[in-house]
């Protein structure tokens, strides 16, 4: 069941649904709640939190739903067939024997992603292996290591190294001396090849990802095994000690956290997780209203969700570009530009963004902003958020997307070949168009509700889509029909011509 707005998929966060909440192989479940306005109806279920795609984790329970004792154990079991072969303790010994091994017995198994001791080369034979794996290569495992590429899970869309190498500057620039790496595995990797080269400043960083294949490669205080979107450490209470251990360190000083989350995961799940990183980081301190740095890296079309959970982010015009993606490469033109940011509590005008990269400083929004970014006297802001100059709509009052042509029909601006009326503005769930649906206050849910009707005009949109479905229907049943009558006759020999098949498109 995929969790989009269309199927009427609301994410429930309270501490009661956290603490009821039973396990999948990927930690504790999120409670949804799914609206049926068919039936007029809601109910709620449990799955998984960082896969979307019931592919990805088939777990789904109804939160009313009772399981037996032996349904209870058979989940267990399953659960922990899907965990790691080794504990990350087993992983770092193994880890040291490896590098104990001359450089020719140092052999990486490509097909099982791991490093292979010597009594393990025969069960591996007929694998795809590399050899004479060098200490530089155990440095950058990102490198070795082939990318998860599922977009809503655990996608590993690594930072290019033109982003990494300026994202390390800034956090040097800016003073922290720490860096808390959620999701961003090269980032951490160049933080330690810097820490190993011996370059001043010294900074260190912890990585927490859901790839538990790092254990591999990085010690206990350097990795947790870590799913973003429930806070859950697979590790146990060691992994989330050495967790607390860096991020509390010298009473929370000079440290900044950087997150590059999968761009399909659900923005509310991830915000939900941070806050609790946040709230551990401010009981260190014993300060309410300090704010914890932060970089989160998203695509810039989520700014309104990102702001509606951290107020008081901004976000940066700074194109992050990635190795192994297609389109989000930075050089392109057009709307082929990489549209993923920086989103940052910190203030924007501390941020240098790179001149020779084309970024400038605007004055009047003390601001570094991208080359195409002109300032609009009317809205009193530099107002591209995809990297294209925008253009000012007088009827709509704000700037808007070049492509972007104002409809008095749906009075607002849209691309120019929309079709007027479909556009599904307002809420899901009451039809009402004063709100969207995240803001609906019939979201809380019982076990089953009763949901109000929505709008005549949004009724009669579905209905004449379904008396549309019908007649197409209709139709092909009728031609078919006709066209087995035809055969039926010429096998019967009633008639002497031969049926036409329908030919092939």
């Amino acid at each position: 069941m995929r969790m989009s707005e269309a199927a009427g998929i609301e994410l429930i966060i309270n501490q009661e649904a956290e603490a009821r909440a039973p396990l999948c192989p990927h930690g504790p479940t999120l409670l949804f709640v799914k609206v049926n306005r068919k039936k007029q109806e809601a109910r709620r279920f449990y799955a998984c939190a960082a896969c979307r795609d019931r592919k990805d984790c088939n777990f789904f329970q109804w939160e009313d739903e009772k399981i037996s004792e032996a349904r209870q154990s058979a989940r267990e079991e399953f659960n922990r067939s899907r965990q790691p072969p080794f504990t990350h303790k087993q992983y770092v010994e193994r880890f040291r024997q490896f590098v104990s091994l001359p450089l020719a017995n140092r052999i990486f198994c490509s097909d099982c992603q791991i490093l292979l001791l010597p009594e393990e080369w025969d069960q591996h034979s007929s694998h795809r292996l590399i050899g004479d794996v060098s200490l530089g290569q155990l440095k950058r495992p990102s490198h070795l290591l082939l990318p998860l590429e599922n977009k809503k899970t655990n996608a590993q869309y690594l930072f290019a190294d033109r982003t990494c190498q300026f994202l390390l500057d800034l956090i040097v620039s800016l003073g922290f001396r720490r860096v808390l790496c959620v999701g961003t595995p090269r980032l951490h990797e160049l933080i330690r090849v810097h820490q190993s080269e011996k370059k001043e400043p010294v900074i260190k960083s912890q990585l927490l990802d859901i790839d538990f294949r790092y254990s591999q490669f990085y010690s206990e205080e350097e990795f947790c095994h870590y799913n973003m979107f429930n806070h859950y450490f697979f590790g146990g209470k060691s992994a989330s000690e050495a967790f607390q251990t860096f991020l509390c360190q010298d009473k929370g000083e000079s440290i900044i956290m950087v997150t590059d989350p999968p761009f399909g995961g659900l923005v509310e799940a991830l915000a939900h997780s941070f806050k609790k990183i946040v709230g551990i980081w401010k009981i260190s301190r014993n300060e309410i209203d300090d704010e914890l740095p932060m970089f989160w890296i998203f695509p810039y079309f989520f700014e309104p969700r990102i702001l509606q959970c951290f107020p008081t982010l901004s976000m940066l015009d700074y194109q992050v570009d990635y190795d192994n993606h297609a389109l989000y490469k930075h050089g392109n033109t057009g709307r082929k530009q990489s549209p993923v940011r920086i989103f940052t509590n910190l203030p924007p005008k501390d941020i240098i963004l790179p001149a020779e990269e084309g970024y400038r400083f605007c004055s009047l929004c003390q601001r570094y902003i991208s080359l195409a970014n002109r300032h609009c006297e009317i809205c009193q802001a530099c107002t591209s958020k995809d990297g294209r100059e925008w253009k000012h709509c007088q009827t709509c009052n704000r700037c808007v997307k070049p492509s972007w042509v104002h409809c008095d029909t749906c009075c607002r601006c849209l691309l120019q070949e929309h079709t007027c009326g479909t556009a599904r503005d307002g809420c899901f769930i009451c039809g009402s168009t004063e709100h969207k649906r995240r803001e609906c206050p019939h979201t809380a849910f019982p076990n089953r509700t009763t949901i109000g009707e929505a709008e005549p005009r949004k009724r009669k949109i579905l209905e004449t889509e379904r008396e549309t479905t019908v007649k197409k229907s209709k139709k092909q049943a009728q031609k078919m029909r006709a066209r087995k009558k035809k055969t039926l006759k010429w096998i019967t020999g009633k008639s002497k011509r031969k049926p036409e098949r329908k030919k092939k498109q």
